[in-house]
């Protein structure tokens, strides 16, 4: 038989846990089910920019004067090649007034229309999902939801192992049941089932997060663990590549070096008369060397010292680089301006293995690792984590006397010394979660202070 005090003082935890982590639970299951089909939505919002006519097709050197004349001082990020014949390319620029705009051009270098990066409907989503639109105090709020999610799941698959085992209402709802009995077996039973698909989510989401991914990117480079920058951000920091003046010298006169030259329709090819000269091979060039790669969608072709989403500038170098959300399929090359050849070649398995796991999870959490299944999945976790908060909220409201909190009562006896001891190895894992502990002590301190002589009500004793 389980003590009674250990059983009380982990119903309590997961009380408390449940009652301050629902409502962002709800928030997050929803937003994050949203971002699990991004390719579709950004497909979806791209739809007045795929599928036009090859007729008249020109280079990518004339579709960047389309956007130089319809952006004048606009400054060139990159070239995201076409997912598939006829559908519009995308040149990405740095805006005078600040801000960049994503440039849809035809084959035909027209300019049918531009977006906002910032304010694309998967952007929108996943700023709301990481910080709840609220900057580095949003994000932050949204890893203590996590770490606390964390503590309830734990403590809610110790309330559920059976004592003694029977299958019904541990394995599968015993749908015989009505009322409070019935709802307990589909809160227990889908529990069990989701626990570690919403483990694995949360720690996969943990390296974004801005104290715990901090944390790890001290570790991860000033304890020498992984060499070379890491592909992922951090925090609520936008995903918008940043670049400073002194940066974009090199761009916009590498941009305009061929503004007065011809270079016909077609892509140029090595060896040019340019290269021998001295002159920079234009973006043409590079675009023929990306479509032989046949990386995985989308590819950007970004000018030297062109600034990227993650890391510093490219340097002084023409790079071609897939930034497919299924990660192990990314891929960057970087050529020389002038000669053309390939300078470099790096892959997911050139990696660390730590980075590797990261990026692992990272596309899986996104919803990509494994296609439309991976999405299902990902949409059928967070269902469920919706459908679980509810029936726990029906409990509770079923069970809860009027007027009063309905919290589980507090054991007698206080935590035993190894409850202890998983507290402190989770409050060191997770840095917000053990800052929180710290705050609920001094609250349960003061509130006992104040009671002097009353019954403490405290998170920490059983």
């Amino acid at each position: 038989m389980a003590d009674t005090a250990t059983y009380r003082t982990i119903w309590r935890w997961h009380f408390y846990a449940g009652l301050f982590v629902l409502p962002f639970v709800l928030i997050l299951s929803i937003t994050g089910s949203i971002y699990l089909f991004k390719p579709q939505i950004d497909r979806w919002e791209e739809r007045d920019y795929r599928g036009l006519s090859l007729d008249g097709a020109v280079s990518a050197d004339r579709q960047l004067e389309a956007v130089r004349a319809a952006y004048p001082d606009a400054v060139f990020n990159h070239y995201r090649l076409p997912e598939h014949p006829g559908d519009a390319a995308v040149v990405q620029v740095g805006l005078p007034q600040g801000g960049l705009a994503d440039v849809f051009v035809s084959p035909q270098g027209e300019v049918l229309g531009a977006i906002d990066p910032a304010e694309r409907i998967s952007t929108v989503v996943a700023d709301f999902h990481g910080s709840l639109m609220l900057g580095d105090w949003g994000d932050r709020l949204v890893e203590l939801v996590a770490s606390w999610t964390i503590v309830m799941i734990l403590t809610g698959l110790y309330l559920w192992w059976p004592r003694p085992f029977r299958a019904g209402g541990t394995l599968y709802p015993r749908l015989s049941l009505k009322g409070r009995p019935l709802l307990k077996d589909l809160h227990r039973v889908t529990g069990f089932w989701i626990a570690g698909l919403v483990l694995a989510m949360l720690a996969s989401g943990l390296p974004w997060a801005g104290t715990w991914g901090s944390a790890f990117k001290w570790a991860r480079t000033e304890l020498g663990l992984v060499d070379g920058p890491q592909d992922w951000k951090i925090g609520s920091g936008a995903d918008a590549p940043k670049v400073t003046e002194a940066d974009t010298g090199w761009i916009i006169s590498a941009a305009r070096a061929h503004e007065g030259h011809d270079h016909g329709d077609m892509p140029m090819e090595g060896g040019t008369d340019a290269a021998t000269s001295g002159d920079p091979l234009p973006l043409s060039h590079y675009v023929a060397a990306a479509q032989a790669e046949a990386m995985a969608f989308p590819v950007l072709v970004l000018p030297p010292n062109a600034p990227q989403r993650f890391g510093p500038p490219t340097g002084d170098v023409w790079t071609v680089k897939s930034e497919a959300q299924n990660r192990p399929l990314m891929r960057t090359v970087t050529y020389d301006p002038v000669s053309g050849d390939e300078l470099s070649r790096t892959g997911f398995a050139d990696k660390h293995p730590i980075d590797r796991a990261i990026n692992y999870g990272i596309a899986w959490h996104e919803g990509q690792l494994f296609g439309i299944v991976n999405q299902i999945v990902g949409l059928l976790t967070a269902l469920a984590l919706i459908g679980l908060s509810v029936v726990g909220t029906l409990m509770w409201l079923k069970r809860r006397p009027a007027g009063r909190l309905g919290a589980p009562a507090p054991g007698r006896s206080r935590a035993g010394p190894a409850l202890l001891a998983i507290m402190l190895v989770m409050a060191v894992l997770l840095p917000l979660f053990g800052a929180s502990l710290v705050v609920l002590w001094v609250c349960d301190r003061l509130y006992r202070l104040v009671r002097r002589g009353g019954e403490p009500v405290s998170p920490i004793k059983g």
